[in-house]
Protein backbone atom coordinates (compact mmCIF):
# COMPACT_ATOMS: atom_id res chain seq x y z
CA UNK A 1 0.00 0.00 0.00
CA UNK A 2 1.24 3.14 -0.63
CA UNK A 3 1.54 6.26 1.70
CA UNK A 4 1.60 9.23 0.71
CA UNK A 5 2.11 12.96 2.87
CA UNK A 6 -0.17 15.36 1.54
CA UNK A 7 1.59 18.96 2.44
CA UNK A 8 -0.99 21.86 2.29
CA UNK A 9 0.77 23.98 4.66
CA UNK A 10 -1.07 27.55 4.64
CA UNK A 11 -4.63 26.19 4.25
CA UNK A 12 -6.78 23.51 6.15
CA UNK A 13 -9.15 21.24 3.24
CA UNK A 14 -11.59 21.06 5.97
CA UNK A 15 -11.70 25.09 6.18
CA UNK A 16 -14.84 26.85 5.20
CA UNK A 17 -15.12 27.46 1.64
CA UNK A 18 -14.91 31.58 0.53
CA UNK A 19 -12.77 32.71 2.78
CA UNK A 20 -9.61 34.91 2.61
CA UNK A 21 -7.67 31.97 1.50
CA UNK A 22 -9.75 28.90 0.88
CA UNK A 23 -11.08 28.24 -2.51
CA UNK A 24 -10.12 25.67 -5.50
CA UNK A 25 -7.18 24.15 -3.45
CA UNK A 26 -8.61 23.34 -0.41
CA UNK A 27 -11.33 21.24 -2.26
CA UNK A 28 -8.70 19.59 -4.69
CA UNK A 29 -6.49 18.17 -1.45
CA UNK A 30 -10.14 16.86 0.30
CA UNK A 31 -11.34 15.05 -2.47
CA UNK A 32 -8.38 13.83 -4.01
CA UNK A 33 -7.23 12.57 -0.76
CA UNK A 34 -11.22 10.86 -0.25
CA UNK A 35 -10.71 9.19 -3.67
CA UNK A 36 -7.07 8.29 -3.08
CA UNK A 37 -8.78 6.47 -0.15
CA UNK A 38 -11.01 4.99 -2.05
CA UNK A 39 -8.47 2.94 -4.47
CA UNK A 40 -6.41 1.72 -0.94
CA UNK A 41 -3.76 4.49 -0.75
CA UNK A 42 -2.87 5.76 2.62
CA UNK A 43 -2.64 9.75 3.15
CA UNK A 44 -1.98 11.89 5.71
CA UNK A 45 -2.67 15.71 5.32
CA UNK A 46 -0.38 17.58 7.19
CA UNK A 47 -1.44 21.58 7.69
CA UNK A 48 -0.54 24.33 9.73
CA UNK A 49 -2.46 24.23 13.11
CA UNK A 50 -4.45 27.45 13.05
CA UNK A 51 -6.43 27.31 16.29
CA UNK A 52 -5.35 25.31 19.40
CA UNK A 53 -8.82 24.45 20.10
CA UNK A 54 -8.91 21.49 17.28
CA UNK A 55 -7.87 18.13 17.78
CA UNK A 56 -4.28 17.65 15.92
CA UNK A 57 -5.43 14.67 14.00
CA UNK A 58 -8.82 14.37 12.41
CA UNK A 59 -10.55 11.71 10.89
CA UNK A 60 -13.08 13.23 8.62
CA UNK A 61 -11.66 12.17 4.77
CA UNK A 62 -12.43 8.34 5.34
CA UNK A 63 -10.52 5.12 4.51
CA UNK A 64 -8.34 6.15 7.75
CA UNK A 65 -6.81 8.88 5.94
CA UNK A 66 -5.88 11.87 8.91
CA UNK A 67 -5.21 15.75 8.46
CA UNK A 68 -2.67 16.51 10.77
CA UNK A 69 -2.73 20.01 11.97
CA UNK A 70 0.96 20.28 12.84
CA UNK A 71 1.75 23.52 15.56
CA UNK A 72 4.18 25.67 13.53
CA UNK A 73 4.50 29.50 14.73
CA UNK A 74 1.56 30.91 16.75
CA UNK A 75 -1.76 28.61 16.68
CA UNK A 76 -3.63 31.28 14.76
CA UNK A 77 -4.20 32.38 11.40
CA UNK A 78 -1.28 34.47 10.11
CA UNK A 79 -0.85 36.79 6.59
CA UNK A 80 0.75 34.46 4.12
CA UNK A 81 3.62 37.67 4.14
CA UNK A 82 4.42 35.75 7.37
CA UNK A 83 4.03 32.28 7.01
CA UNK A 84 7.32 31.12 5.49
CA UNK A 85 8.73 32.00 8.60
CA UNK A 86 7.54 28.37 9.70
CA UNK A 87 8.25 26.15 7.33
CA UNK A 88 10.90 24.42 8.69
CA UNK A 89 8.90 24.29 12.42
CA UNK A 90 6.45 22.80 10.68
CA UNK A 91 8.51 20.50 8.48
CA UNK A 92 9.95 19.19 12.14
CA UNK A 93 6.66 18.54 13.20
CA UNK A 94 5.95 15.99 10.09
CA UNK A 95 9.24 14.69 10.95
CA UNK A 96 8.25 13.64 14.28
CA UNK A 97 4.57 13.23 13.73
CA UNK A 98 6.23 10.20 11.52
CA UNK A 99 8.37 9.19 13.97
CA UNK A 100 5.63 8.15 16.86
CA UNK A 101 3.51 6.86 14.35
CA UNK A 102 6.56 4.73 13.20
CA UNK A 103 5.06 5.21 9.53
CA UNK A 104 7.54 5.96 6.10
CA UNK A 105 6.13 7.53 3.34
CA UNK A 106 6.43 6.73 -0.17
CA UNK A 107 5.82 10.09 -1.66
CA UNK A 108 5.70 13.96 -0.81
CA UNK A 109 2.51 15.21 -2.50
CA UNK A 110 3.17 19.06 -2.03
CA UNK A 111 0.38 22.08 -3.26
CA UNK A 112 1.54 25.63 -3.50
CA UNK A 113 5.00 26.76 -3.05
CA UNK A 114 5.43 26.89 0.35
CA UNK A 115 4.47 23.51 0.82
CA UNK A 116 6.86 22.72 -1.99
CA UNK A 117 9.63 24.45 0.23
CA UNK A 118 8.70 22.21 3.08
CA UNK A 119 8.84 19.36 1.12
CA UNK A 120 12.11 19.67 0.14
CA UNK A 121 13.34 19.88 3.59
CA UNK A 122 11.74 16.56 4.18
CA UNK A 123 12.79 14.53 1.18
CA UNK A 124 16.17 15.13 2.25
CA UNK A 125 15.30 14.16 5.98
CA UNK A 126 14.03 11.20 4.85
CA UNK A 127 17.16 9.83 2.42
CA UNK A 128 15.40 11.70 -1.01
CA UNK A 129 11.71 10.39 -0.95
CA UNK A 130 10.27 11.83 -4.12
CA UNK A 131 8.45 14.85 -4.23
CA UNK A 132 5.09 15.26 -6.42
CA UNK A 133 4.25 18.98 -6.39
CA UNK A 134 1.24 21.02 -7.92
CA UNK A 135 1.34 25.18 -7.39
CA UNK A 136 -2.44 26.07 -7.91
CA UNK A 137 -1.73 29.36 -8.96
CA UNK A 138 1.40 31.01 -9.74
CA UNK A 139 3.23 34.31 -8.58
CA UNK A 140 4.31 35.32 -12.30
CA UNK A 141 0.95 35.25 -13.30
CA UNK A 142 -0.59 37.12 -10.43
CA UNK A 143 1.87 39.93 -11.54
CA UNK A 144 0.67 40.25 -14.99
CA UNK A 145 -2.74 40.84 -14.10
CA UNK A 146 -2.02 42.79 -11.10
CA UNK A 147 -3.93 46.25 -10.98
CA UNK A 148 -1.87 47.90 -7.84
CA UNK A 149 1.41 47.00 -5.97
CA UNK A 150 -0.48 45.34 -2.90
CA UNK A 151 -1.57 42.49 -5.20
CA UNK A 152 1.82 41.73 -6.59
CA UNK A 153 3.93 38.40 -5.55
CA UNK A 154 6.82 38.95 -3.62
CA UNK A 155 9.76 38.56 -4.39
CA UNK A 156 10.13 35.60 -2.03
CA UNK A 157 7.43 33.67 -3.87
CA UNK A 158 9.09 33.94 -7.00
CA UNK A 159 11.74 32.83 -5.30
CA UNK A 160 10.40 29.86 -3.88
CA UNK A 161 8.89 29.17 -6.63
CA UNK A 162 11.54 28.07 -8.17
CA UNK A 163 13.21 26.33 -5.90
CA UNK A 164 10.26 24.26 -5.92
CA UNK A 165 10.71 23.64 -9.51
CA UNK A 166 14.31 23.10 -9.42
CA UNK A 167 13.82 20.31 -6.76
CA UNK A 168 10.69 18.78 -7.72
CA UNK A 169 10.75 15.79 -9.11
CA UNK A 170 7.18 16.19 -10.73
CA UNK A 171 5.27 18.63 -11.29
CA UNK A 172 1.14 18.15 -11.83
CA UNK A 173 0.07 21.32 -14.28
CA UNK A 174 -4.48 21.28 -14.13
CA UNK A 175 -4.24 22.14 -18.46
CA UNK A 176 -1.77 22.99 -20.90
CA UNK A 177 -1.97 26.41 -20.41
CA UNK A 178 -0.53 26.22 -17.14
CA UNK A 179 2.25 23.73 -18.41
CA UNK A 180 2.92 26.91 -21.19
CA UNK A 181 3.06 29.61 -18.19
CA UNK A 182 5.67 27.14 -16.35
CA UNK A 183 7.56 26.82 -19.52
CA UNK A 184 8.04 30.56 -21.08
CA UNK A 185 8.14 32.55 -16.81
CA UNK A 186 9.97 29.86 -14.49
CA UNK A 187 11.99 28.14 -17.93
CA UNK A 188 10.70 24.99 -16.10
CA UNK A 189 11.22 21.17 -17.41
CA UNK A 190 9.33 20.03 -19.64
CA UNK A 191 10.27 16.34 -18.79
CA UNK A 192 8.93 16.54 -14.99
CA UNK A 193 5.58 18.47 -16.03
CA UNK A 194 2.21 16.03 -16.28
CA UNK A 195 -1.49 17.86 -17.18
CA UNK A 196 -3.72 16.29 -15.02
CA UNK A 197 -6.59 18.36 -14.48
CA UNK A 198 -8.86 18.14 -10.81
CA UNK A 199 -11.69 16.61 -10.50
CA UNK A 200 -15.12 16.95 -9.44
CA UNK A 201 -17.45 14.99 -6.90
CA UNK A 202 -20.12 13.64 -9.39
CA UNK A 203 -21.94 11.89 -6.40
CA UNK A 204 -21.79 15.55 -4.19
CA UNK A 205 -22.40 17.96 -7.05
CA UNK A 206 -25.14 17.05 -9.78
CA UNK A 207 -28.25 18.66 -10.81
CA UNK A 208 -30.83 19.16 -8.38
CA UNK A 209 -34.27 19.84 -9.70
CA UNK A 210 -34.81 23.68 -10.07
CA UNK A 211 -37.54 23.81 -7.64
CA UNK A 212 -36.03 22.00 -5.34
CA UNK A 213 -32.88 23.74 -5.23
CA UNK A 214 -34.95 26.96 -4.57
CA UNK A 215 -36.91 26.07 -2.44
CA UNK A 216 -34.18 24.54 -0.10
CA UNK A 217 -32.32 28.28 -0.41
CA UNK A 218 -35.17 30.35 0.22
CA UNK A 219 -35.91 31.61 -3.10
CA UNK A 220 -39.45 32.08 -4.42
CA UNK A 221 -40.64 30.09 -7.64
CA UNK A 222 -40.33 33.23 -10.04
CA UNK A 223 -36.80 34.05 -8.43
CA UNK A 224 -33.83 34.26 -11.36
CA UNK A 225 -30.64 34.50 -9.80
CA UNK A 226 -26.75 34.87 -11.51
CA UNK A 227 -24.58 33.43 -8.89
CA UNK A 228 -20.83 33.90 -8.43
CA UNK A 229 -19.23 31.52 -5.85
CA UNK A 230 -15.11 32.67 -4.91
CA UNK A 231 -12.51 34.60 -2.72
CA UNK A 232 -13.78 38.06 -2.62
CA UNK A 233 -10.15 39.47 -3.97
CA UNK A 234 -9.42 42.25 -7.11
CA UNK A 235 -7.84 39.26 -8.73
CA UNK A 236 -11.64 37.53 -9.04
CA UNK A 237 -13.31 40.74 -11.26
CA UNK A 238 -16.19 40.55 -9.40
CA UNK A 239 -16.51 44.24 -9.83
CA UNK A 240 -17.07 43.71 -13.96
CA UNK A 241 -19.76 41.34 -12.94
CA UNK A 242 -21.69 44.09 -11.14
CA UNK A 243 -20.99 46.46 -13.64
CA UNK A 244 -22.48 44.34 -16.34
CA UNK A 245 -25.41 42.99 -14.16
CA UNK A 246 -26.41 46.88 -13.91
CA UNK A 247 -26.12 47.23 -17.72
CA UNK A 248 -29.04 44.36 -17.91
CA UNK A 249 -32.27 45.15 -19.50
CA UNK A 250 -34.36 44.01 -16.95
CA UNK A 251 -37.45 44.87 -18.72
CA UNK A 252 -36.47 42.88 -21.86
CA UNK A 253 -36.09 39.83 -19.38
CA UNK A 254 -39.87 40.01 -17.72
CA UNK A 255 -38.36 39.31 -14.25
CA UNK A 256 -36.24 40.84 -11.58
CA UNK A 257 -32.47 38.75 -11.50
CA UNK A 258 -30.58 39.24 -8.32
CA UNK A 259 -26.61 38.44 -8.27
CA UNK A 260 -25.78 36.48 -5.43
CA UNK A 261 -22.20 36.59 -4.34
CA UNK A 262 -20.99 33.89 -2.27
CA UNK A 263 -17.50 34.53 -0.09
CA UNK A 264 -16.21 36.71 2.13
CA UNK A 265 -17.53 38.58 5.03
CA UNK A 266 -19.84 40.94 4.15
CA UNK A 267 -21.56 41.33 7.46
CA UNK A 268 -18.74 42.25 9.66
CA UNK A 269 -18.01 45.90 11.20
CA UNK A 270 -16.37 48.43 8.42
CA UNK A 271 -13.11 48.56 10.09
CA UNK A 272 -12.98 45.18 9.95
CA UNK A 273 -13.91 44.24 6.21
CA UNK A 274 -11.50 43.91 3.63
CA UNK A 275 -10.73 46.49 1.36
CA UNK A 276 -12.17 44.52 -1.55
CA UNK A 277 -15.06 44.10 -0.10
CA UNK A 278 -15.97 47.66 0.95
CA UNK A 279 -14.89 48.47 -2.56
CA UNK A 280 -17.56 46.23 -4.00
CA UNK A 281 -20.09 47.72 -1.30
CA UNK A 282 -19.46 51.00 -2.74
CA UNK A 283 -19.72 49.88 -5.98
CA UNK A 284 -23.20 48.45 -5.37
CA UNK A 285 -24.22 51.80 -3.88
CA UNK A 286 -22.77 54.02 -6.90
CA UNK A 287 -24.55 51.94 -9.54
CA UNK A 288 -27.77 52.18 -7.94
CA UNK A 289 -28.09 48.32 -7.42
CA UNK A 290 -30.49 48.50 -4.39
CA UNK A 291 -31.55 44.79 -3.78
CA UNK A 292 -30.23 43.26 -6.76
CA UNK A 293 -26.61 42.15 -5.39
CA UNK A 294 -26.73 39.66 -2.44
CA UNK A 295 -23.44 39.55 -0.79
CA UNK A 296 -24.43 36.31 1.40
CA UNK A 297 -20.44 35.62 2.87
CA UNK A 298 -19.54 32.24 2.82
CA UNK A 299 -21.29 29.09 2.49
CA UNK A 300 -20.55 25.55 3.46
CA UNK A 301 -19.73 23.06 0.51
CA UNK A 302 -23.09 20.63 1.45
CA UNK A 303 -25.22 23.63 0.61
CA UNK A 304 -23.19 24.46 -3.36
CA UNK A 305 -25.25 22.60 -5.01
CA UNK A 306 -28.62 23.82 -4.17
CA UNK A 307 -27.33 27.39 -5.02
CA UNK A 308 -25.74 25.95 -8.28
CA UNK A 309 -28.41 24.21 -9.43
CA UNK A 310 -30.89 27.25 -8.33
CA UNK A 311 -28.52 29.47 -10.59
CA UNK A 312 -29.47 30.48 -14.29
CA UNK A 313 -25.73 30.95 -14.54
CA UNK A 314 -22.78 30.59 -13.15
CA UNK A 315 -20.10 33.71 -13.53
CA UNK A 316 -16.51 33.83 -13.34
CA UNK A 317 -14.73 36.70 -14.45
CA UNK A 318 -11.57 36.28 -13.47
CA UNK A 319 -8.62 38.16 -14.49
CA UNK A 320 -6.38 34.61 -13.85
CA UNK A 321 -7.69 31.72 -13.06
CA UNK A 322 -5.09 27.97 -13.30
CA UNK A 323 -8.37 25.79 -13.55
CA UNK A 324 -11.27 27.43 -12.10
CA UNK A 325 -13.26 24.31 -9.26
CA UNK A 326 -16.06 26.73 -9.08
CA UNK A 327 -16.74 26.09 -13.26
CA UNK A 328 -16.99 22.56 -12.79
CA UNK A 329 -19.12 22.71 -9.77
CA UNK A 330 -20.99 24.32 -11.46
CA UNK A 331 -21.67 22.53 -14.83
CA UNK A 332 -21.64 19.16 -12.86
CA UNK A 333 -25.00 20.62 -11.47
CA UNK A 334 -26.31 21.27 -14.72
CA UNK A 335 -25.38 24.94 -14.47
CA UNK A 336 -24.48 26.74 -17.90
CA UNK A 337 -21.07 28.79 -17.31
CA UNK A 338 -19.62 32.41 -18.66
CA UNK A 339 -16.07 32.57 -17.55
CA UNK A 340 -13.75 35.06 -18.90
CA UNK A 341 -11.11 33.35 -21.37
CA UNK A 342 -8.22 33.23 -19.05
CA UNK A 343 -5.71 29.95 -18.04
CA UNK A 344 -7.90 26.87 -17.29
CA UNK A 345 -11.48 28.55 -17.92
CA UNK A 346 -10.34 28.92 -21.20
CA UNK A 347 -10.02 25.43 -21.58
CA UNK A 348 -12.36 24.30 -19.32
CA UNK A 349 -15.63 26.32 -20.65
CA UNK A 350 -16.40 25.21 -23.91
CA UNK A 351 -17.79 28.57 -25.61
CA UNK A 352 -21.47 28.03 -27.27
CA UNK A 353 -21.15 24.76 -25.82
CA UNK A 354 -21.69 24.52 -22.04
CA UNK A 355 -21.60 28.19 -21.38
CA UNK A 356 -19.37 31.49 -22.76
CA UNK A 357 -16.14 32.47 -22.43
CA UNK A 358 -15.94 36.31 -22.87
CA UNK A 359 -12.39 38.63 -22.79
CA UNK A 360 -11.46 39.33 -18.95
CA UNK A 361 -12.52 42.92 -17.95
CA UNK A 362 -15.08 43.91 -20.02
CA UNK A 363 -18.57 44.52 -18.59
CA UNK A 364 -20.36 44.91 -21.84
CA UNK A 365 -19.28 41.75 -23.75
CA UNK A 366 -20.43 39.94 -20.28
CA UNK A 367 -23.74 42.29 -20.21
CA UNK A 368 -24.18 40.54 -24.21
CA UNK A 369 -23.66 37.27 -22.85
CA UNK A 370 -25.94 37.48 -20.02
CA UNK A 371 -28.56 38.66 -21.41
CA UNK A 372 -28.38 36.28 -24.17
CA UNK A 373 -29.10 33.11 -21.49
CA UNK A 374 -31.13 34.88 -19.04
CA UNK A 375 -33.71 35.84 -22.03
CA UNK A 376 -33.52 32.10 -23.58
CA UNK A 377 -34.55 29.18 -21.36
CA UNK A 378 -34.32 26.29 -24.15
CA UNK A 379 -30.50 27.78 -24.18
CA UNK A 380 -29.98 27.54 -20.75
CA UNK A 381 -30.94 24.29 -20.78
CA UNK A 382 -29.33 22.91 -24.08
CA UNK A 383 -26.13 24.53 -22.20
CA UNK A 384 -26.79 22.81 -19.50
CA UNK A 385 -27.66 19.58 -20.16
CA UNK A 386 -24.60 19.85 -22.24
CA UNK A 387 -22.57 21.16 -18.98
CA UNK A 388 -23.46 17.97 -16.65
CA UNK A 389 -22.21 15.42 -18.99
CA UNK A 390 -18.94 17.41 -20.15
CA UNK A 391 -18.71 17.14 -16.36
CA UNK A 392 -18.29 13.12 -16.53
CA UNK A 393 -14.77 13.40 -17.64
CA UNK A 394 -13.74 14.73 -14.88
CA UNK A 395 -14.20 12.52 -12.25
CA UNK A 396 -12.46 11.99 -9.47
CA UNK A 397 -11.64 8.16 -9.93
CA UNK A 398 -10.32 8.91 -13.55
CA UNK A 399 -8.67 11.90 -12.69
CA UNK A 400 -7.24 9.94 -9.17
CA UNK A 401 -6.21 6.89 -11.22
CA UNK A 402 -4.07 9.31 -13.43
CA UNK A 403 -2.27 10.97 -9.94
CA UNK A 404 -1.35 7.09 -8.71
CA UNK A 405 0.39 6.66 -11.83
CA UNK A 406 2.46 9.19 -11.14
CA UNK A 407 2.88 8.10 -7.78
CA UNK A 408 3.51 4.23 -8.99
CA UNK A 409 6.19 5.93 -11.61
CA UNK A 410 8.49 7.44 -8.99
CA UNK A 411 8.56 4.65 -6.52
CA UNK A 412 9.86 2.14 -8.72
CA UNK A 413 12.72 4.26 -9.82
Amino acid sequence: MLRIAMLSYHTCPLATLGGKDTGGMNVYVRDLTRELGRFGIHVDVFTRSQDEHVPHVVHELGFGNRVVHVPAGPETPKAKSELANYIPEFAVGIKQFAIEKGITYDVIHSHYWMSGLAAEILSDAWGGTPIVHMFHTLGEMKNRVARSESERAGVDRLKGERQVLRRADRIIVATLAEQTQLRFLYRADDRKMVVIPPGVDLSHFYPIPFDEAKQFIGLKPEDRMVLFVGRIEPLKGVDTLIQAMSCLDLQGLHRPVHLAIIGGEPDVLPEEMSDEMTRLQNLCDDLCMGGMVIFLGKRGQDTLPYYYSAAEVLVMPSLYESFGMVALEAMACGTPVIASDVGGLGYLVQDGATGYTIPDSDPEALCDKLSALLGDAHLRETMGLGASQYAFDYAWGKIAAQIIDVYQELVKK
